[in-house]
């Protein structure tokens, strides 16, 4: 199962002609709406200089526009670019249909069991990364 993760995250990366950085930097653009540069760095944890990089090849590929920030003049923001955005959701939409499907098929106990067993695996991530429950 993360093999095929990986797979199809390297897909949807080549389709949108981007590396992993650039497309995880995309995946928190799209979440987030916009973020400045210095919060897109901590979000991917890399430097300054290196989130400058990564920006500046989202923006030469049409992926995000810097714009001005809403209340200081000093910083920008980085926003997606609508059409990249749905470029990346055309991607994605098979498999979340998919998996949407597979979840009508279940019954309500089906679904209490995995639920409940998902829940005890994020527990068991939270733990080995120190973090609480």
């Amino acid at each position: 199962m993360v093999h095929l993760s990986r797979a199809f995250e390297r897909q949807v990366g080549q389709a949108l002609e981007v590396n992993a950085t650039d497309l995880s930097a995309m995946e928190h653009l799209i979440q987030e709406g916009s973020l400045t540069p210095g919060e897109l760095s901590r979000r991917l944890d890399i430097s300054t200089a290196a989130t400058t990089l990564v920006v500046d090849r989202l923006v030469a590929l049409g992926h995000a526009q810097r714009h001005p920030h809403s209340s200081d003049r000093r910083k920008v923001v980085v926003v997606p670019a609508q059409e990249s955005v749905s470029r990346a959701f055309q991607q994605l939409l098979p498999v979340i249909g998919g998996v949407a499907a597979l979840t009508q098929d279940l019954s309500d106990e089906e679904r209490e069991v995995i639920e409940a067993f998902l829940a005890r695996v994020v527990d068991v991530y939270q733990s080995a990364l120190g973090s609480p429950s």
